[in-house]
C-alpha cells in the first residue's frame, strides 16, 4: 500500500544515522575500533588534510588526534538517498570544535562547520561509509580561554576523556548484556 511506511527503509536510515554519530564518538574519544566501525575499510577518505583509503584515514586520525586536546563532533541535517536497496547517497552536515595546537605550535581553538558527502554501502546487513568527501563551509581560529581543565571546567564533573578512560565507556559496561 502507497500509504505504509517502509519499514525496511526506515531501518536502513536509522542504521545509517547511527554510523554517523558512532563516527563522532570514535573520533572525539580517539576510539580506534569504533572508528574502524564506520566505513569499509578499502573505502576512500577524502578530509581535509587525508586523502587515501578509510583504514588509513584512521591510523593517520590515531597519529593526529593525541596533539588535539579536545574535540566535539556534531551531525545535523541527516539527508538520505536510496540507491536501490543496499547503496545511499548521504550528506550531513557537521560542526566540529578543535583545542589544538597551530601550524606555530600555539595552542588555538578551531570552530568548522561542513558537511561529509557520504556514499554507504550495505553489506551482509551491515551500513558503512565506502567513499567520503568532507566539504568545509565555515572555518574559525580564535584564541583558547586560559588554564588548565580544572580551572576551565570548575565543579562540571565528570570532564570527558579519551577512550578507555571517558565516562561512556563504564556507563556502557552497566546497560550492555
Amino acid at each position: 500500500m502507497p500509504d505504509q511506511p517502509n519499514v525496511q527503509e526506515l531501518w536502513d536510515r536509522e542504521q545509517i544515522r547511527e554510523c554517523l554519530y558512532r563516527y563522532c564518538r570514535g573520533i572525539d574519544r580517539m576510539d580506534e575500533a569504533t572508528l574502524r566501525s564506520v566505513a569499509w575499510p578499502e573505502g576512500r577518505d577524502q578530509h581535509g588534510a587525508f586523502e587515501g583509503t578509510a583504514a588509513g584515514f584512521v591510523d593517520w586520525a590515531m597519529k593526529v588526534l593525541p596533539h588535539i586536546e579536545r574535540s566535539v563532533h556534531h551531525v545535523h541535517n541527516v539527508m538520505i538517498r536510496f540507491q536501490g536497496d543496499a547503496a545511499a547517497a548521504v550528506e550531513s552536515s557537521f560542526t566540529a570544535l578543535h583545542r589544538q595546537p597551530d601550524d606555530d605550535g600555539a595552542l588555538v581553538v578551531l570552530h568548522m562547520c561542513g558537511r561529509y558527502l557520504d556514499w554507504f554501502e550495505k553489506r551482509a546487513g551491515d551500513w558503512r561509509i565506502a567513499d567520503r568527501q568532507v566539504v568545509f563551509d565555515w572555518i574559525e581560529k580564535s584564541a583558547p580561554t586560559p588554564g588548565s581543565h580544572p580551572e576551565r571546567f570548575g565543579n562540571r564533573t565528570p570532564v570527558g576523556g579519551r577512550f578507555p578512560d571517558d565516562p561512556i565507556y563504564a556507563f556502557l559496561e552497566r546497560v550492555t548484556p
